[in-house]
Order: C-alpha cells, then sequence, then structure tokens
C-alpha cells in the first residue's frame, strides 16, 4: 500500500494497523518476564573478610599503601606516631579512590578535594560520612586487615 501526501488512510487499515501494534506490544509484554526469568543470574565474586595488606618491614612511620580487598580498594597508614590503620579506600562522596598525603597527615581524595583525618573522619570537603574503618593485625611479618 502507497500512502502519499493526497491519499487518505481508510478506517479498516488504521484499525489493522492498530491491532498490529497491540498485538506486538502483548506479545512483548508476555515475552519479556519470561526471557528475564531464564536468564543465568550474574554470580558475585565472594568478600572476604579479611586479606594480606602487606609486609612489616614494607612500611615506613607516615607512609601509606592501597592495597585490594575483594572488588574495592582499601588504604593501609602506618600512622606518625606509627599505629597501623586501615579503612576502606573509596571515598563516601563520589566513589573515588582516596590516597594517603604524608605531607598533609591526611587521607585525600583528589576528585573534589575531600579529606579524612587518621581516624577516617570527614573534616573537610564535599564527603558527608566518614571511611569505613578495618581492623588491623600484626602476625609474624604479615600485615592483616579484616573487618571488624
Amino acid at each position: 500500500m502507497n500512502v502519499s501526501g493526497n491519499e487518505k488512510m481508510s478506517r479498516r487499515t488504521f484499525l489493522d494497523y492498530l491491532m498490529g501494534f497491540g498485538l506486538l506490544a502483548w506479545l512483548g509484554a508476555v515475552l519479556y518476564p519470561i526471557v528475564e526469568y531464564l536468564k543465568v543470574p550474574k554470580q558475585t565474586e565472594a568478600a572476604p573478610s579479611s586479606v594480606v595488606a602487606g609486609l612489616t618491614k614494607d612500611f615506613k612511620p607516615n607512609e601509606g599503601k592501597v592495597f585490594r580487598f575483594g572488588n574495592e580498594p582499601a588504604i593501609l597508614i602506618d600512622t606518625p606516631d606509627g599505629k597501623l590503620k586501615a579503612f576502606s579506600a573509596v571515598c563516601t562522596h563520589l566513589q573515588c579512590t582516596v590516597q594517603y598525603r604524608p605531607d598533609m597527615e591526611k587521607i585525600w581524595c583528589a576528585c573534589h578535594g575531600g579529606v579524612y583525618d587518621l581516624n577516617g573522619r570527614n573534616i573537610a570537603g564535599p564527603p558527608p560520612r566518614p571511611l569505613q574503618e578495618y581492623k588491623v593485625v600484626v602476625k609474624g611479618d604479615d600485615i592483616i586487615v579484616s573487618k571488624s
């Protein structure tokens, strides 16, 4: 059928198109849930409860290191007074990775200038919440970081 600018579509043709589109919509509404049900779900990686973050000999006071804690980054800091502290390295503002700034003795997010103290509390910039703190245990030469 050729519908040009001067020809009008008959009511019958219009209703045929309308019924065809309605049938397609109904078919999509029926088949979509069936297809979604039959899809194999994505499997997530099991989140570890503890990891070895490094060796004691690799750290000096006032130094920090970003390491993997499962699927997310974490940060281990040897504070200026010699204590080991670990936090999630995911900024609570826009999920950027934070880093330790020895010159400031603070944890810093380069994305928007967020600053955290050495207890993980947000003290400047846009981050709305403190960083999640992890438990640090030294066993032999290994530094083990775990969720508390």
